[in-house]
Order: C-alpha cells, then sequence, then structure tokens
C-alpha cells in the first residue's frame, strides 16, 4: 500500500492511498493520527487524481527524526572514520522535514551544503525495550529520505552534527509511505541519488552495518518510538564531502533521491 498526506486546490492536507494514478482518501488529516488508529485503510469513495494533487511530506511534523551516522561501511572508510561498534544517533526536528518538490533552503550561516541518499522507517506502534526479534512488528513502513548536511558546521563547529543537520528544510521526505508488507527485506534494496541528472550514489542496503530491526531495538532501549516517528538510517558511499574536488550543493540544483520500491524525491535547492 502506497500512502501519500496530499492536498488539492490549496486546501488542508489529508491522507490517502494510491491507488494506479488516483488518490483515495482515508478519513484522516494527520498520518499520525491515522497509524495511531491501526493504520489500517478504508477508503472513502471519492477519488483525486494523482497528478492534480500536492504531495506533501508523508508524516509532515513527526515527533521524533532520529538518524543514524556512518551506517555503511564503505561511507564510513570514506570520510576516513572508525567503523562504529554502536549506532551514531542524531536528531532532525519537524522544522527539518519538507516534502517532494519543495526547496532545500540554503542559509547564510553555511556554504557547505551536502546530499545523502537514506531509506527512512516509520514507526507503527510503540515500541520500548523491544527485543531484535520483535522489532519488525513495530515498523509501519518505509519513504525515501535526504539526509542534507552543512560540513561546514557538523564538522567545523566541533562535531555539531544535530545543529549542521536539523537545519530547516534540510529533510525531505517521500513522495509515498510504502507499507511494511510491500517491502519484504529492507536489507535489499537499492539505493541512489542523483544531481542535476548525475547519479553521485548507487549503493545497496545490505551494506548497513546495522540493519533496520537492530536500529529499532537498539533506538526502543531507554527511548520510547511512537506511532509516526521516523529513522532514518544511513548513506551509502558518494557524498559530495568525499569527493576530489568536494561537490556542494547550490541554488538552481536538483537533487533525487530513490530507494527501490519508494518512488523518486526531487527537490530543488535555493539560497535564502
Amino acid at each position: 500500500m502506497k500512502l501519500v498526506t496530499y492536498s488539492v486546490g490549496g486546501g488542508a492536507p489529508e491522507v490517502g492511498v494510491v491507488e494506479g494514478d488516483e488518490i483515495r482518501p482515508l478519513g484522516h488529516e494527520s498520518m499520525i493520527d491515522f497509524i495511531g488508529h491501526g493504520g489500517s485503510p478504508e477508503p472513502g469513495e471519492d477519488v483525486v487524481k494523482l497528478a492534480d494533487a500536492r504531495l506533501h511530506a508523508p508524516v509532515p511534523r513527526p515527533g521524533k527524526v532520529i538518524c543514524i551516522g556512518l551506517n555503511y561501511e564503505d561511507h564510513a572508510e570514506e570520510t576516513g572514520a572508525p567503523i562504529p561498534e554502536k549506532p551514531i544517533v542524531f536528531a532532525k526536528f519537524a522544522n527539518s522535514v519538507v516534502g517532494p518538490g519543495e526547496p532545500i533552503v540554503i542559509p547564510p550561516i553555511t556554504s557547505q551544503v551536502d546530499y545523502e541518499a537514506e531509506l527512512a522507517v516509520v514507526i507503527g506502534k510503540t515500541a520500548r525495550n523491544v527485543p531484535e526479534s520483535e522489532a519488525m512488528d513495530h515498523v509501519y513502513g518505509y519513504t525515501n529520505a535526504n539526509d542534507v548536511s552543512a560540513r561546514d558546521i557538523q564538522l567545523g563547529e566541533g562535531g555539531q552534527w544535530t545543529r549542521g543537520k536539523a537545519i530547516d528544510t534540510f529533510c525531505p521526505l517521500g513522495p509515498y509511505l510504502v507499507t511494511r508488507d510491500e517491502v519484504p527485506d529492507p536489507q535489499k534494496l537499492s539505493i541512489r541519488c542523483t544531481l542535476n541528472g548525475e547519479t553521485v550514489q548507487d549503493g545497496t542496503t545490505d551494506k548497513m552495518i546495522f540493519p533496520v530491526s537492530e536500529l529499532v531495538s537498539f533506538l526502543s532501549t531507554g527511548m520510547t518510538l511512537e506511532p509516526g516517528d521516523v529513522i532514518i538510517t544511513g548513506t551509502p558511499p558518494g557524498v559530495g564531502m568525499a569527493r576530489d574536488p568536494q561537490l556542494w550543493m547550490k541554488q538552481g540544483d536538483e537533487v533525487t533521491i530513490e530507494v527501490e520500491g519508494l518512488g523518486a524525491l526531487t527537490n530543488p535547492v535555493q539560497a535564502e
């Protein structure tokens, strides 16, 4: 099932299910509310053409956006960082989240803005102290994420990961929330980023150091995960920071993230 948060003609956002080239409303204004009420669709009779709808981030204002750093061994190697023994955790916030087609806005405080293609996990039911063997029962589905990063802040201010990554608009999500049943194995997905049509990242999720099940279990230890919370699971190699010469996003660029089966998330880049 492909779910969206969408609006038509400037109206209020609502939740719908995509069926071919159409959207059927599900009677909920909030994806968090929909998931929290069981996440089982009861489509209405009204139909909206997908082409006529504006798609928002599937979860526009998550309660938590939890991010994992250096979770692909080959990405850690390209940055010269040691392979982590435990997941590296940082956060983004609701103001960081934008949807497909919305601009990534570069503020004056940074000139080194990088892309990161990532698989995002959306929590379906409350999880606390969950063993890894039960972790996937708490996953509702998946979407594309771009962990946009201001490297000069992240690395140049003494390791400010959250400050460098939680800037407004620096967490594009979408276009769909694809339910877990349509993704049999999240560790067997291709993951790709293109910048202005050129492929800059091309990897697979089987290279994750800590798989989705382990991340959910680890994060639930001491931290309650709630319906609609988002876990962004790390990026494969090819980031702009590790290139020679380095490659930074700038005004006028267009960046696209594609995780297999989740559609394509495209955002323009503009300067504030």
